[in-house]
């Protein structure tokens, strides 16, 4: 049975679209994908992002644990520093894509997709055995929500009253924040993002989560469903665990080998990806563009200009920024380089395309 995040009235209430999701029910929209993707593009909008979990892993062991099991390296990061990586098997393909959040010398927030949560947990449990770490899963108590988009920083410091514009890009800080019930709780502000906009997430009690729902909303933020946050994330070559990575796509195959660092000690999957970037991959994710207008959907063949069949679609849309029909694919590597002419099959017609760039629209961080 799929779960709802402490937001889910709130969702309802305001006509949302509710659909299953990564074991959850989430909205996917409210007014219209357009109308919430150009709000995050030009404005401000705001996430449930409540479904993603959350896990803490804290004791002696804590900092070389999380490097065990994290393809990025942590080593004598500074605290308030967030890292993306991958948590790797043994072949190099993804047990799950993260963000580790570094909030003491012995204490690590690790945040998961919720799709993966049961698996990633079972996964830390199994390897923590041999590390003198404690390793708390908290997802049933944190709350998040998401602001996003250009005016992002002016309403979260405006509407909610939280200090954050001297949060730089992938840095957080945890407050002391005054609760409804006159107590105190700690919260978590970091500005990283999903959508290639500036954008802050608020990690909170779901009391304090659902609070600053409501204010934003009736402070007029555009609330903005998964449709969305696929079609903002997509444009700007973000991956989605499921279609861009998965137990078969690692890093090296989709591109995102520098977020794997082999110089630092030991971690699993190590071997696997010093392989791959020793003697290459033989299959990659590309971005295509298509001639024509036409929607190349999830598993949708690639083909030669001969035809030959030679990878499949991972995400594609009609991009709502730029216009353009595009996708992301998985191909064989002979043809991935940049220009080279491949064709989507769609349904029973084949459209011909160019690979490019995977990243269509231009990111708007704030550096």
């Amino acid at each position: 049975m799929e779960k709802k995040t402490c937001l889910y009235d709130k969702h309802v209430a305001l006509g949302a679209l509710m659909s299953p999701f990564g074991g959850f029910v989430m909205p996917i929209q409210y007014k219209d994908i357009m109308t919430e993707h150009n709000a995050v593009r030009n404005d401000v909008g705001l996430f449930d992002v409540s479904h993603m979990g959350e896990v803490t892993v804290s004791g002696e062991d804590a900092e070389k644990f999380v490097n065990y099991i994290f393809t990025n390296d942590i080593t004598d990061a500074p605290l308030g520093k967030i890292y993306y990586g991958m948590m790797l098997y043994e072949t190099g393909g993804v047990v799950d894509d993260l963000l580790v959040y570094k909030r003491g010398d012995n204490d690590i927030f690790l945040v998961i997709n919720a799709g993966n949560i049961d698996k990633d947990v079972d996964w830390i449990m199994k390897h923590a055995e041999s590390f003198n770490v404690k390793i708390e899963h908290q997802s049933d108590y944190y709350g998040q929500i998401a602001v996003q988009g250009p005016n992002a920083e002016k309403v979260v410091e405006d509407v909610l009253g939280l200090s954050c514009s001297e949060l730089t890009f992938y840095t957080f800080k945890c407050l002391d924040i005054d609760t409804v019930d006159g107590g105190k709780e700690t919260i978590i502000v970091s500005r990283t993002g999903y959508t290639g906009e500036d954008g802050f997430e608020i990690y909170a009690s779901h009391a304090l989560t659902t609070l600053y729902w409501d204010k934003l909303i009736a402070a007029g933020v555009q609330p903005c469903g998964l449709g969305c946050r696929d079609t903002l994330r997509f444009e700007v070559g973000l991956p989605l665990y499921g279609d861009e990575l998965t137990a078969e796509i690692s890093p090296v195959m989709a591109g995102l080998g520098m977020f794997v660092k082999l110089e630092k000690d030991d971690f699993i999957g190590k071997n696997a990806i010093a392989e791959q970037k020793a003697n290459g991959v033989a299959k990659k994710i590309i971005g295509i563009e298509l001639a024509d207008k036409a929607i190349p959907r999830h598993g949708y063949n690639v083909l030669t200009m001969e035809g030959e069949v030679v990878g499949e679609v991972t995400t594609g849309y009609n991009s709502i920024s730029t216009g353009k029909s595009v996708c992301m694919a998985l191909i064989d590597s002979a043809y991935a380089k940049l220009g080279t002419p491949l064709q989507v099959q769609i349904r029973k017609k084949v459209f011909a395309g160019t690979v490019v760039k995977k990243q269509f629209y231009k990111k708007s961080y704030k550096s």
